[in-house]
């Protein structure tokens, strides 16, 4: 009853095999800093993907530099580990207590045969709900996760975002409890709420029974038991071995039937200077071949017709180019320049069109625009338009959550993301790659639910001093935030539960980390859309705008800083419209700072050293753009980031300002 092709593939291969028994493909998946790139290290360590001499950099899977900076994993990444589990007769594989990447003190009796080595694909996930494109696209390549859960925390609200993403999916997770050896560690706690969030969440009989893995990343150990000796918790000494022996014990083996036509589902799109687009994946049937010509169906479910050129699989760090590749394996492909993330490359004799990832739509745009300030086009690189709709248009090809739209000005063009942080790393990446431009105030993306205009709302988890914490509530009630839960854990904090329209959040962050003197912890996640909640009583910000271009004199901020707080020091370039400061009341107040002070027979120019100014408050990119309002801009350049009004000239600004205020 099969057709020809599965009969003669069968008789030509001699075998069908429809589980890969050596091979384990998982997701590792967290709450921002709960040490998932830390373990990964671990691993990759013990798997001894490294040379004994070589020098291991820390988070060496976190490879971009905005990532290393900020802390935090940005894109997802793969990597791989040979493992060896422990033979039948209780022995294991080590050399100086790694993990043997060949079999080493093999028993002497024929009859105690070794074990065979088991590959585990890993990839290394964002834990910030902002990347959580780079989540959903991942769950198609792999059959199981570890959720990483910090002891002393327990679950946090990105935790419950990314283990939301892997049970849709129908994954099977392992709970590993991180930082044990913390002194403050409550395990039992951890593990309690945990399966409270699973259970919230709707997973299964077969999802509930997780196995549970206590593990030390930072000193790669890892123990299936906990003890608590002289008043902490403890694991003891040893290695990552039952970490790894749980993969292989729980974690589901790849399956897949080599003999059916060949269907690949491209999750990430890389690049190299040699071999042009790089497309990964998973093969969920098939075998794929080098120099095999294939077809390749795009969202629209078109058939284009394109030729394997080289074909990697993952081993470490490194891609190693193999003959061939069987279902189950991740794997990377060249030879098809325009493929993308989402499109099935599958066999030109019985085409077969795999899911399309599906990726949860933005919730903030930005209008990205050519800078168009008086000193525009010294700094950068790129500046023109094209180069800006080119560099906008091509991150669409690997950021499957960013949207990018044309407007009625061929100058400016709407970008689309999941957060402030999404859309902030896009355009630091760009700073850093020469392109000049300016963007505006981040505004939330509205919709038509059945009739009734919603917005977007946040989840705000929010730990504080019991001292602050009317200052909190006062500021959240303002911007309309709804308190949800509330609770005193009786070591002198409070823990509140906030849901917030998204609006009230723009700004908030750095409001937050003054009124608490940088104590608190504040935590959003995105809680689906509401009905619009009204209007909100944030207090208006106003700014100190410079009135005149020229160099920033000390003399001239020394006057500017009796109306407020100065964000530039002595020596700057400014311009007519710049705002070099925040005024101390709701309104905008024109200075010049770039005043001198009068010679005379008696003051010699040397007379403004002696004036002492209080230091700036320097605006990085992520602050700059929290402060601007609706009518201001961030001029973003590869040397310096500045805060300009919308309209420079003074008069028709207020002129503006006028005609605005007989519209109301």
């Amino acid at each position: 009853l099969l057709p020809p092709w599965y009969t003669s593939r069968v008789i030509r291969r001699q075998k069908t095999r429809l589980l890969h028994s050596e091979l384990r493909n998982i997701a590792i998946i967290a709450h921002v800093d709960h040490g998932k790139t830390t373990l990964v290290d671990a691993m990759l360590r013990q798997g001894n993907v490294f040379r004994a001499n070589q020098a291991i950099a820390e988070r060496v899977m976190d490879s971009m530099d905005q990532e290393r900076e900020r802390g935090i994993t940005i894109v997802a990444k793969n990597t791989a580990i040979m493992y060896y589990p422990t033979m039948d007769d209780g022995r294991s594989t080590m050399v100086n207590g790694s993990i043997a990447s060949s079999i080493v003190d093999r028993p002497s009796s024929p009859s105690v045969r070794p074990p065979s080595a088991i590959k585990i694909n890993i990839v290394d996930t964002p834990g910030h709900a902002d990347f959580g494109g780079e989540v959903e696209r991942v769950m198609s390549m792999v059959d199981g996760v570890l959720l990483l859960v910090d002891s002393v925390e327990g679950p946090m609200p990105q935790t419950r975002f990314v283990l939301q993403k892997a049970l849709q999916a129908g994954h099977k997770a392992i709970v590993v409890v991180n930082k044990i050896d913390r002194a403050d560690a409550r395990p039992d706690y951890a593990i309690d709420t945990t399966f409270d969030l699973f259970v919230q969440l709707g997973a299964d009989d077969r999802q509930l029974e997780f196995p549970i893995v206590y593990t030390n990343a930072l000193a790669g150990i890892a123990s299936t038991d906990a003890t608590m000796e002289h008043g902490r918790w403890t694991i003891g000494q040893g290695n990552l071995r039952p970490l790894f022996d749980s993969i292989v014990q729980h974690i589901p083996a790849a399956h897949g039937d080599p003999n059916l036509p060949l269907a690949l589902l491209v999750s990430t799109i890389d690049y190299d200077e040699y071999r042009g687009r790089v497309a990964v994946g998973k093969v969920h049937s098939g075998t794929v071949i080098p120099g095999e010509q294939v077809i390749y169906i795009n969202h629209a479910g078109e058939h284009k017709h394109g030729k394997i050129v080289s074909l990697f699989v993952f081993e470490g760090l490194k891609r190693v180019e193999v003959e061939r590749a069987e279902a189950g394996e991740i794997v990377a492909i060249t030879g098809i320049a325009d493929i993308n993330i989402g499109e099935t490359v599958t066999d030109r004799e019985n085409p077969t069109q795999l899911l399309a990832i599906q990726v949860d739509e933005p919730t903030m745009r930005m209008t990205f625009s050519v800078n168009t300030s008086p000193i525009a086009g010294r700094e950068g690189q790129y500046s023109t338009s094209r180069k800006l709709r080119e560099r906008l248009f091509k991150e669409l090809e690997t950021n499957v959550s960013l949207r990018v739209e044309e407007t009625e000005s061929p100058d400016a063009f709407l970008v689309s993301g999941r957060g402030e942080l999404h859309l902030g790393v896009l355009i630091e990446t760009m700073r850093r790659e020469g392109y000049e431009l300016q963007v505006s105030q981040p505004e939330v993306i509205y919709r038509n639910i059945e009739g009734v205009l919603c917005e977007p709302v946040e989840e705000v988890i929010i730990d504080v001093s019991e001292e602050h914490q009317g200052t909190v509530i006062e500021q959240l009630g303002r911007r309309r935030g709804e308190l949800i839960d509330m609770q005193a854990p009786g070591d002198g904090t409070m823990h509140l539960v906030y849901r917030v329209p998204t609006r009230g959040l723009l700004g908030f962050r750095s409001d937050f980390i003054t009124s608490t003197r940088g104590t608190g912890v504040l935590n959003t996640l995105f809680a689906g859309y509401q009905p619009l909640a009204g209007e909100l009583g944030i207090e208006k910000v106003g700014s100190l705008i410079a009135t005149e271009s020229g160099t920033s004199t000390p003399f001239g901020l020394s006057n500017a800083e009796a109306r407020g707080i100065l964000f530039i020091p002595p020596g700057t370039e400014v311009y007519a419209g710049m705002i070099v400061g925040k005024h101390q009341r709701d309104t905008d107040l024109e200075v010049n700072i770039c005043k001198m002070k009068h010679l005379t027979n008696m003051r010699s120019s040397n007379s403004d050293v002696a004036v002492r100014l209080t230091p700036p408050t320097l605006m990085g990119l992520d602050r700059a753009i929290e402060y601007i309002g609706p009518d201001e801009l961030v001029e973003v350049t590869p040397k310096s980031i500045r805060m300009r009004k919308r309209i420079l000239d003074t008069n028709i600004r207020k002129r503006e300002e006028k005609r605005q205020e007989a519209r109301v």
